[in-house]
């Protein structure tokens, strides 16, 4: 799944940097014993301007079909360049 959030986010925004943690071991004990939970840092020029909430709406719009397919949870740093 990882790897899907990555070529999806490298696809839509053309990140210059771009980390996909997958962050199940820190929710142990959850549904489905924390599948599903992950953690995006991404910097890209498309952010530039934009408030963080439409910061946010871009990563999930990048993510169509995978928020209810297999991303249970996902937080999301996300900047412009030299933010």
């Amino acid at each position: 799944m990882a790897e899907q959030i990555r070529e999806r986010l490298q696809q839509a925004l053309d990140p210059v940097e771009l980390d996909v943690l997958d962050e199940g071991y820190k929710h142990a004990g959850h549904a489905n014993e924390g599948k599903g939970h992950f953690h995006v840092r991404i910097v890209s020029a498309a952010f530039a301007g934009q408030l963080p909430i439409k910061r946010h709406r871009l990563v999930y719009a990048a993510l169509d079909g995978l928020m209810d397919n297999g991303i249970h949870a996902l937080s999301i740093d996300a900047k412009a360049a030299g933010e």
